[in-house]
């Protein structure tokens, strides 16, 4: 006579009590009215300035943004990208995994050119119109594109260039 080898039953609770739960959530650091507001490409630009540091912004291409909530507040800002001397890789399915992450209103987004010249390249336009895109099919804005120098900065919210 044969045996065979009974297995136990397939048992699903026990296969999906293994699953692991995803939970995404923001925690605040600062008191709400702690939270810097951004009203202009200024204060964005001064808000940026500040995070690059003076002995940075003239080394190396950087790409960072700014995350805000619905009274363009920023809850938050992160590095995107570090690269060369003339450019940086950004990967859009960063900037809008932390903002859908934080909860989100809106973005700003701003890099900087090293070379000291603000005027923004072809791929800076493109980059920025598929941001645009992409942020409209998620109900998530971009309010600006800001390019950093040491010096100065070009907004391209100020000259229309975000539609």
């Amino acid at each position: 006579m044969s045996t065979l080898t009974q297995s136990k039953p397939f048992d699903k609770r026990r296969i999906y009590s293994r699953v692991s739960e995803i939970e995404v959530y923001y925690r605040r650091q600062v008191e709400f009215h702690e939270m810097v507001k951004v009203s202009s490409s200024d204060d964005a630009a001064d808000y940026f300035r500040d995070q690059w540091g003076k002995r940075k912004i003239d080394h190396v291409e950087q790409f960072m943004v700014i995350y805000l909530n619905r009274s363009n507040r920023i809850m938050g800002w992160s590095r995107i990208s570090l690269g060369g001397q003339s450019g940086t890789v950004v990967d859009p399915k960063i900037i809008f995994q932390i903002a859908l992450k934080a909860n989100a209103a809106s973005i700003i987004m701003a890099h900087n050119h090293p070379s000291g010249n603000s005027k923004p390249s072809d791929n800076d336009l493109e980059l920025t119109k598929r941001l645009v895109r992409a942020g409209k099919f998620l109900d998530l804005q971009l309010l600006d594109h800001i390019i950093l120098t040491s010096e100065t900065y070009f907004s391209f919210a100020n000259e229309n260039l975000i539609g």
